[in-house]
């Protein structure tokens, strides 16, 4: 249990979720054996949901593992648009490439291999949308490298933000994870109240927050 949402509940949630088509059931499969952290069932709900609603056609992530949230938000997109994905994991962005390469869509796909630290000032360009779910210390860093890439009207989705409820309680704060889950208060509380953002926090999964950036079409 996550300590966020009702282990039936959750249970439920996932339940309603259509099964994976063949491609994306291989990759949970290898994930599970190999013990590669990807989204879960209702986060890749969520994602394919901003993507579509939103009509998204850019996508920057940070952190690619294996290629699986990368390959969704290219399904999400219909195969257009372009991905822009970093993995200091050179075996996973090896895979990830091999995987998408698989999907046999249009989506221009961009993966860096490094530490986002770093590669982040070397990308050019803005986005519809910035995926972060990388190290949860560094989430802060993340954001303010990525400010000036996201698109007046874009959404970041940070991903495990309740960290395993450790954000919400020390009750569940594992001695060794007190930065972690200091930092990690801490870009919530920033992000939550950044002039730039609107930033809504749900309880599902490991915890998800969205934050629009303002200055759409529509304002």
């Amino acid at each position: 249990m996550s300590n966020i949402v009702n282990e039936h509940v959750e249970k439920y949630i996932r339940g309603l979720v259509h099964e994976s088509e063949d491609y994306f059931l291989q990759l949970e499969d290898y994930a599970e054996e190999h013990h590669v952290p990807i989204i879960h069932k209702e986060v890749k709900s969520l994602l394919a949901f901003v993507v579509k609603s939103t009509n998204v056609r850019s996508v920057l992530e940070i952190g690619t593992a294996i290629g699986y949230s990368a390959s969704v938000f290219a399904r999400a997109m219909n195969g257009k648009g372009k991905i822009t994905s970093i993995e200091r994991r050179e075996s996973y962005h090896d895979m990830a490439k091999e995987n998408v390469e698989k999907l046999g869509y249009e989506t221009e796909f961009d993966f860096r291999l490094g530490d986002a630290m770093e590669v982040l000032d070397d990308i050019d360009g803005t986005y519809d949308l910035i995926f972060v779910d990388a190290a949860k210390g560094h989430y802060q860093v993340f954001l303010d490298k990525c400010l000036d890439k996201l698109n007046p009207g874009g959404v970041i989705v940070s991903d495990n933000v309740l960290y395993q409820g450790m954000i919400a309680s020390d009750e569940y704060v594992i001695r060794r994870k007190k930065t972690i889950v200091k930092r990690m208060r801490n870009y919530l509380d920033h992000i939550s109240n950044h002039p730039d953002f609107t930033t809504t926090l749900l309880p599902i999964s490991d915890g998800v927050a969205l934050s629009y950036k303002h200055g759409g079409q529509d304002e």
